[in-house]
């Protein structure tokens, strides 16, 4: 593995750390409708737990209200039971085919718990990138061990990652920021 090769995987794991703490946030609930919120529910369709995107069409009426329309008819009660049995502390109504689900107001104690979710979220991700920095910089110096690359390469090298380091950082600073202004808006 050369000096390069360290500086692309790391940069691509922290990537992917930033996507994945994308996905966490979106399952922070805020006040305001989104269909997203229904995608860690998974509905029992003929013995096998499948995701509820898979057997039903998933949409926003409006800002507070999510409609979930299955596509069989024998599957609304199901689904209208998983997305009551989740631990989302949703609530939804059945109108013949279509499910609605309302989001309730969240309270001021919700939201407090809502917004240090997203903080540990964010701070969960910025320990993973710490890690992989940390994990490239252990290969560095490996490679100078071995002598397949000089100290100068080494120092290159981690002044690199470390700026690596710093703006994916910035980047969950900005994420969680924005995830907790959505929480109080609503």
């Amino acid at each position: 593995m050369t000096i390069a090769d360290i500086k692309k995987t790391t940069e691509s794991k922290m990537g992917q750390s930033i996507e994945a703490l994308k996905n966490n946030l979106a399952r922070v609930r805020t006040g305001r409708a989104n269909p997203s919120l229904l995608d860690s529910i998974h509905v029992d369709y003929y013995g096998s737990m499948v995701p509820l995107s898979q057997v039903a069409n998933v949409n926003l009426l409006d800002a507070r209200t999510i409609s979930v329309q299955p596509w069989e008819k024998s599957m609304s009660a199901k689904v209208e039971k998983a997305i009551r049995e989740s631990d989302l502390g949703l609530n939804p109504a059945s109108l013949g085919d279509l499910i609605r689900v309302p989001m309730p107001p969240m309270s001021e104690e919700r939201r407090k718990e809502m917004t240090k979710l997203a903080r540990n979220e964010g701070e969960a991700s910025k320990i993973a990138v710490r890690n992989l920095r940390r994990d490239a910089n252990e290969a560095v110096k490996k490679l100078v061990k071995d002598k397949e690359a000089s100290e100068d390469d080494q120092k290159r090298c981690e002044a690199d990652v470390q700026k690596m380091t710093d703006k994916h950082i910035t980047e969950i600073d900005a994420l969680v920021v924005a995830k907790e202004q959505d929480i109080m808006a609503v």
